[in-house]
């Protein structure tokens, strides 16, 4: 079943270890059916960790076509993934990219993840680029029907 991401922004009043406060954002990338369920699943999720007010301040669309996180790993690697295919009515070809999110220590080991994930899928695939995503996520995967 392919998967719906969002990506959601919550931003609120976090006590920090030093106990000082100060205004965090978390994302958290949901497979949601749209963002009245992500923004739902988020608040559920949230409530027991935050005292006080705090904001969704963004839900938008994530263009991952899959995730790979069966392998240990504390930073999430954007995988542009491509393959070639041929036009039908052309014949000429063509090269069509995807993203993929892994899981991962650091680059070496996103390659590594990513073509283990990779495996059964396309037979030839190029890797466009791999880069450490720009922030730290939360992943919420399981469903729940609102």
């Amino acid at each position: 079943m392919m998967k719906n991401w969002l990506l959601t922004k919550i931003r609120y009043e976090k006590t920090m270890e030093n106990r000082m406060v100060k205004k965090v954002t978390e994302f958290y990338l949901i497979d949601a059916l749209s963002p009245t369920e992500a923004e739902a699943r988020i608040i559920e999720k949230s409530k027991p960790f935050i005292s006080g007010e705090f904001t969704i301040s963004d839900i938008s669309r994530a263009n991952y076509f899959d995730l790979f996180d069966k392998n240990n790993g504390d930073k999430y690697y954007d995988c542009k993934v491509g393959s070639i295919t041929i036009d039908q009515k052309t014949a000429k070809k063509k090269k069509t990219f995807t993203h993929i999110l892994v899981l991962a220590n650091n680059i070496d080991e996103a390659k590594k993840n990513l073509d283990e994930g990779m495996k059964g899928t396309l037979a030839d695939y190029i890797v466009d680029t791999i880069r450490k995503t720009k922030h730290e996520m939360y992943i919420l995967l399981t469903r729940t029907r609102i």
